[in-house]
């Protein structure tokens, strides 16, 4: 098992559940995440950056 750290950059949703969905299905792309925190939000672009950590297997 392997540990990565990955940055995504997330498009803001509707809603908060919305958002949490949109951003577990980005971090699935890359593995299992751990733990993951939104560092900060881009309200002129609609967007916010995720910072994750995930795991994969060898």
């Amino acid at each position: 098992m392997t540990t990565h750290f990955i940055t995504a950059e997330i498009d803001l949703q509707e809603t908060p559940t919305e958002l949490q969905k949109a951003i577990e299905v980005e971090l699935k792309k890359h593995g299992e995440p751990l733990r993951w925190a939104v560092t900060s939000t881009d309200v002129k672009q609609q967007s916010c950056t995720v910072e994750a950590v995930v795991t994969t297997e060898s």
